[in-house]
């Protein structure tokens, strides 16, 4: 197109310099500045067509290099999941209100005949008591995990 632009601003030259229109007429002049006007914006788009070729050329290597960087780092992120879910998987796990850590107990607690107290090991805090208010919760718990298997299936 660029070359199609320039072309075309040279035939207009030619033919402007081919009608005799005289070398001092205000006609000629008007026509002589167009068309260098012409000129300057043809070679104008040019360098804009180069720039942009440069930039998407530039854009399309940062995106190689991002999706390179997302695969590296989510896979690892996926791998750890995987491995963290593989520890919870007989249990279940509640995050401590003191510090945030997370305590991991087996299913088999459940089991007991006694009463459930679960003490968080970083900070010593209860963070499970076997009430009726607990098992109210862990009821509805476990009716939506048994929902979304069914979902699931």
């Amino acid at each position: 197109m660029h070359e199609d632009l320039k072309a075309r601003v040279s035939y207009l030259r030619g033919y402007t310099e081919g009608i005799d229109l005289g070398d001092e007429s205000k006609e000629q002049k008007i026509l002589q500045r167009i068309i260098d006007l012409l000129e300057d914006m043809a070679d104008e788009v040019e360098h804009l067509r180069i720039d942009y070729e440069e930039l998407f050329e530039y854009t399309e290597a940062i995106d190689d290099d991002l999706s390179e960087l997302e695969e590296d780092f989510y896979e690892d992120e996926e791998e750890e999941f995987d491995d963290e879910f593989d520890e919870y998987e007989d249990g279940f796990s509640i995050e401590c209100p003191n510090c945030r850590e997370i305590v991991v107990f087996g299913e088999d607690i459940l089991d007991q005949d006694s009463s459930i107290e679960v003490t968080c090991p970083g900070c010593g805090e209860v963070v499970l008591v076997d009430d009726e208010e607990w098992y109210e919760d862990f009821e509805e718990l476990s009716d939506l995990d048994e929902k979304d298997e069914e979902n699931e299936e």
